[in-house]
């Protein structure tokens, strides 16, 4: 794919999962080298920050020429500083993708040797080690994006061939040569919101998949219980004017389009009744957690898409500080590094994340509860009652998971600490809350695994391995691959695991 002036968050996400490689257009390259020899003009005789000064509250200090290149490399170095996990691998090439794309807009100043040993990195696959802990991102993601600075000057460490590794010996072994620090290629690097949001992008692929397959499940369950068609049709969802809603009936009617078991109101409820009778043998209508799929799900699609919105935006942006304008012949000192778009963006996306995963523990919940849903054995239990246990052992992970997202879910977008002396005296928050995000959305992968065992359990209870709809039926048959139907007990781990990397391989 060859990168020319804006990247879409499709194509950047096909480039992070599926591994295609980039090329960096000419007029790419030509713009970098206009705003690098500006800047290496204009910045003579003149004071302008991170270029012949210290930086943040050292910004008062004069660096002498002599030493401006030095400046560069102390400050990577000595910002290199983060702790905890590293980050997974496709979040880092992400990152490093959102830095290339931000830095090939021409507002930074850097040399083309940084946007062209970054194109060579990512087509190699070769991530710097970052982790996840040490952004505040106010001034960007300072402390994360060093460790990529790092990298870019030799140093530090990556992961190749899925091994640990010093960087210097990666570099020997693919003909890689570190860049040489020109200006202020080390600020650039590092002011920016490229791991946050290299994160983000991550995050909205999977909540895709997972707002996807929770439709799906739905739908199954919906057929489980021979449901009535109308809380998901066309005119009852018309009738409210959130776009989230519709779209989410509207794939329901898509999936449910071929099954033999959603039925019509009018064929059951709306015919005559004895006057005698006093309880209805048909159910009027279902549960919550069946009945208003459209308006719980419809509003995480309507979030998912916005946050989608602003992470495109942002990749597309110049999120450094100064900005270099060619047109203007002028630098601009301000404030494009602070992530409060991307930190309240995750907080958001997290919380719908959640009640996605609170919609499907509810919703095995009641395929568990025999009480409830007056179908199906306790706990979905295909071999003997009291002495097999079914799916009741998996319940325990399904809440303890629920119930740890909803914790997970207050907000780091005003978790403000200043920092820095005081002159970061308000800050993001931002990669914090992207990796927040992350783990709860990996939790609701887990979680709809357990549900989506039990539906495939409940259709072998029931036999309707032929009635279901073929959306249904390819769910049924690609998690029997993983799992067989079993009424003895057996030892489950392996299998949810097994059926959580099915899901999170799905494409949508």
């Amino acid at each position: 794919m060859k990168i020319s002036n804006h990247l879409d968050i499709r194509d950047f996400q096909r480039i992070i999962i599926e591994n295609e490689n980039i090329e960096l257009d000419d007029t790419l390259l030509q713009r970098v080298n206009a705003s690098f020899q500006f800047l290496k003009e204009f910045s003579k005789n003149k004071v302008i920050y991170g270029v012949n000064t210290g930086f943040g509250p050292m910004a008062q200090f004069k660096i002498n020429d002599q030493d401006t290149h030095q400046l560069q490399y102390n400050l990577i170095r000595s910002h290199s500083s983060g702790i905890g996990n590293p980050l997974p691998a496709d979040e880092v090439k992400a990152c490093m993708l959102a830095r290339l794309n931000t830095l090939s807009l021409g507002r930074s100043g850097v040399h083309d040797s940084v946007v062209n040993l970054l194109k060579e990195l990512i087509n190699r696959n070769i991530t710097p080690l970052i982790f996840e802990h040490g952004g505040v991102g106010a001034s960007g993601d300072l402390v994360q994006l060093a460790h990529l600075a790092l990298v870019l000057i030799g140093e530090g460490e990556v992961f190749y061939k899925d091994e640990r590794r010093s960087t210097k010996e990666v570099f020997e072994t693919e003909g890689l040569h570190p860049i040489n620090v020109e200006i202020r290629e080390g600020l650039a690097l590092m002011n920016g919101t490229s791991v946050m949001s290299g994160i983000g992008i991550v995050n909205s692929y999977k909540a895709n998949q997972l707002t996807e397959i929770s439709i799906k499940l739905s739908c199954a369950i919906n057929e489980l219980v021979q449901a009535y068609d109308d809380h998901f049709s066309e005119s009852l969802n018309a009738t409210k004017k959130h776009l989230g809603q519709q779209k989410v009936a509207e794939k329901m009617r898509s999936y449910l389009s071929d099954s033999k078991l959603i039925r019509k109101r009018e064929d059951h409820l709306y015919t005559s009744f004895a006057e005698q009778d006093k309880v209805f043998k048909e159910k009027v209508q279902e549960y919550y957690s069946l009945r208003c799929v459209p308006q719980i799900l419809g509003p995480v699609l309507d979030t998912l898409e916005y946050t989608e919105e602003v992470l495109e935006n942002e990749i597309n942006s110049a999120n450094d500080n100064p900005i270099i304008n060619v047109e203007d012949q002028h630098v601009y000192h301000g404030g494009n590094f602070h992530g409060d778009y991307i930190s309240l963006e995750m907080d958001k996306l997290k919380i719908v994340v959640t009640k996605l995963t609170m919609l499907a523990e509810r919703q095995l919940n009641y395929l568990l509860n025999a009480k409830i849903n007056e179908i199906f054995p306790p706990f979905v239990n295909l071999g003997k009652l009291g002495f097999n246990f079914g799916m009741q052992g998996v319940q325990f992970t399904a809440t303890s998971t629920t119930a740890e997202s909803q914790m997970l879910s207050n907000p780091m977008y005003v978790h403000s600490i200043p920092n820095n002396n005081d002159n970061q005296d308000i800050v993001s928050m931002g990669t914090n809350a992207a990796v927040i995000c992350r783990k709860v959305i990996e939790n609701a992968f887990e979680v709809l695994a357990i549900e989506a065992i039990t539906i495939v359990q409940a259709v072998e209870y029931l036999g309707f391995q032929d009635k279901i709809s073929s959306s249904t039926k390819e769910l049924y048959t690609e998690i029997r691959k993983i799992i067989p139907a079993f009424s003895e007990d057996m030892v489950m781990y392996p299998y949810l695991e097994g059926v959580k990397q099915y899901l999170k391989n799905y494409k949508y």
